[in-house]
């Protein structure tokens, strides 16, 4: 079971680890625990990544505040309700850390298989450049869904922006953070740190009656 849940949400990240342990929730009896990754871009850069580790991985392995580590695991999505409405909340569940000494030149990798549940969303900027706004469901089992959104760049974007709602999709790319201001009425602005993939590969994939294989690939 845990294979097949890899092969279509897959994560590797490295990168400091930017804040201590707090607690997050139980289940079945084992404690979860939050903290957040600094995971550097070539641009010299950091994107501030938050972690999901079970307590029976920190009992093993040093996550203190500025330890050095790579994770292996999963980007997964839940809803809770803040400032009086549900709010998308995105998280990397680790399922396998390991302390290392240094960070490599690609510390930022994620493979997504899933497919488009909204309306792909283009538009180009004030320089010209073209973006695509996307929302891709990842089936995990028990009938549960993890729901991330994606930026598709240049030819990427001019791609994806044809898609229709349930396309079957392949990417690649990296996770980034990014912050922006929320105006909750004309007195109260906040600050919020928004999570998605940056797409750096895509593919159509046929319909699985149709053997599954890619119809396009953009690099």
């Amino acid at each position: 079971m845990e294979d097949k849940l890899m092969a279509t949400n897959r994560v590797y990240i490295e990168g400091k680890v930017a804040s201590d342990l707090t607690f997050s929730h139980e289940m079945f009896g084992e404690g979860f625990y939050n903290f957040s990754l600094e995971v550097p871009r070539l641009s010299e850069t950091v994107d501030i990544l938050p972690i999901t580790i079970s307590e029976r991985l920190t009992s093993v392995i040093d996550v203190s505040l500025g330890s050095i580590v790579s994770i292996e695991g999963q980007l997964r999505s839940y809803n809770k309700f803040l400032d009086g409405a549900n709010r998308l909340i995105l998280t990397v569940f680790a399922r396998d850390v390991r302390k290392i000494d240094e960070i490599s030149k690609s510390p930022n990798q994620i493979f997504l298989d899933g497919f488009i549940c909204k309306a792909p969303n283009y538009r180009t900027t004030p320089f010209g450049r073209e973006i695509t706004d996307l929302l891709i469901a990842v089936n995990r089992p028990y009938n549960k869904s993890d729901y991330i959104p994606a930026i598709a760049w240049g030819r990427n974007a001019k791609f994806s922006s044809i898609l229709e709602v349930g396309s079957h999709v392949k990417l690649w790319g990296r996770i980034q953070s990014r912050e922006y201001e929320k105006k909750l009425s004309e007195e109260s602005i906040v600050k919020r740190t928004a999570y998605e993939v940056s797409i750096s590969k895509m593919e159509m994939v046929k319909d699985e009656e149709n053997d599954g294989d890619a119809l396009n690939v953009i690099k």
